[in-house]
C-alpha cells in the first residue's frame, strides 16, 4: 500500500513545478498569426488579390517608353515622365470606382462586386491585346481607364469578403496577412509578368535584331553578338531612360559607320520600329495569362463559404472559433 502510493506520488509532478510549467506557458508569446486562420475549414475562404495590377503597369510603362513614346518624338530620356503621365487614366479609374463599389457592396452584397470588377479587368485586358503596338492613345487611355475601374470595383469588396470570412477576434491578424499577401503578389507579379515577355521576346527578337543592324551596315559579328544577348539588358535600357541601340553599339561601333546610317541607328524610330513585332509577340503571352487570372479570380469571388464564427451574441459579447479564448469585449452597438 506503501508503495502504491509512493509510486503515485512519483508519477504526478508536485504542485511547484506543475505551479513553474503553467507560468512557463503564460509567458510564451502569442503567435503573430492565429492557427485557426489556417485550418481547414477558413482556408476554405480564399485570400483573392488583385497582385496582378504590379505586373500590368510595368508592362505598359515599357509599351510606351521602348515604344510608342519614341515614335511619337519623345526623347528617351523623357520618357520615364511622359510614361508616368500617360499612365494616369489607370488612377483615375481606381479612384472613381474604389469608394463607390464599397459604398455599394454595404447595400447589395461584395460578390458580385467583387467578381464584375475582376471580369472588367479581363476585358480591359482583351482590349489592349487587341491593339497595336503603334496605337492611338485615345483607346488605350479608355481601356486603362476601364482596367483601373476593375481595379477599384474589385478592391473594397475584396477586403470584405475576407474580413467577414474569419472570426471577428482574429480580423487584426487576417488583415495583416491580406496585406502581406497582396504586396508580395505585386512583387511577384512583376517577375512572373517580366518573364513571360521576356520568352516572347526571346522567340522573335535575336533575329529581328540581327537583321536590322547588318542592314544598317553593322558589322556581322557584332551583330550577332548584340542580339544574342538576353532581351533583358535591352528591355532595362528603355525602360530606364537610355536609347538601347545607342548603348549596345557604342561610340567605336557608331564612328566605323557611315554618318546617315549610324543617325537612323541611334533616332527615334529605328529601335521601336525593330521591336515592335517581337514586343507584341510578348504581349500576346502576358495578357492573355492576365485574362485567365482575373477570371479564375472572379470565379473564386462567387464562391461561398462557410459563415465565421464570433458573430454578436444577444448579451453583446462575441463567440470566438473553436479552440479560441473567450472573447470578453463587447461589441459596440450601432448608433
Amino acid at each position: 500500500m506503501g508503495a502504491g502510493r509512493a509510486d503515485r506520488r512519483h508519477r504526478r509532478p508536485p504542485a511547484v513545478l506543475r505551479r513553474r510549467a503553467a507560468h512557463r506557458r503564460a509567458d510564451v508569446p502569442a503567435a503573430a498569426v492565429p492557427r485557426r486562420l489556417l485550418h481547414r475549414g477558413q482556408r476554405r475562404h480564399p485570400v483573392r488579390l488583385g497582385g496582378a495590377r504590379g505586373g500590368l503597369q510595368f508592362m505598359l510603362i515599357i509599351w510606351l517608353q521602348g515604344i510608342w513614346l519614341p515614335l511619337h518624338g519623345y526623347q528617351y530620356e523623357d520618357t520615364p515622365l511622359w510614361a508616368g503621365i500617360y499612365m494616369i487614366p489607370l488612377t483615375v479609374g481606381f479612384l472613381i470606382a474604389g469608394p463607390l463599389a464599397g459604398h455599394l457592396s454595404d447595400k447589395y452584397g461584395a460578390r458580385l462586386f467583387a467578381a464584375g470588377g475582376l471580369a472588367l479587368m479581363a476585358v480591359s485586358f482583351g482590349g489592349l491585346l487587341l491593339l497595336p503596338t503603334d496605337f492611338g492613345y485615345v483607346w488605350f487611355a479608355l481601356l486603362i481607364l476601364l482596367n483601373g475601374l476593375g481595379g477599384g470595383l474589385f478592391a473594397a469588396p475584396n477586403t470584405s469578403l475576407i474580413m467577414s470570412a474569419v472570426p471577428a477576434d482574429a480580423r487584426g491578424a487576417a488583415s495583416g496577412m491580406r496585406a502581406t499577401f497582396q504586396n508580395a503578389g505585386m512583387v511577384l507579379s512583376i517577375g512572373i509578368f517580366f518573364s513571360l515577355m521576356v520568352a516572347g521576346l526571346a522567340g522573335s527578337l535575336p533575329h529581328g535584331l540581327e537583321s536590322g543592324l547588318t542592314a544598317q551596315g553593322v558589322p556581322t559579328g557584332t551583330a550577332q553578338g548584340i542580339a544574342a544577348l538576353p532581351p533583358v539588358g535591352t528591355l532595362f535600357a528603355a525602360f530606364l531612360g537610355y536609347n538601347p541601340v545607342r548603348e549596345l553599339l557604342g561610340p567605336n561601333v557608331l564612328g566605323q559607320l557611315p554618318p546617315g546610317n549610324a543617325q537612323t541607328l541611334t533616332g527615334r524610330e529605328f529601335f521601336p520600329q525593330l521591336i515592335s513585332g517581337p514586343f507584341h509577340d510578348g504581349l500576346v503571352v502576358v495578357f492573355w495569362f492576365a485574362i485567365v487570372l482575373s477570371l479564375l479570380g472572379a470565379a473564386a469571388s462567387l464562391v461561398r463559404g462557410r459563415p465565421a464564427t464570433g458573430a454578436p451574441r444577444a448579451d453583446g459579447t462575441v463567440k470566438s472559433a473553436p479552440g479560441a479564448p473567450e472573447q470578453a469585449s463587447r461589441v459596440r452597438p450601432r448608433s
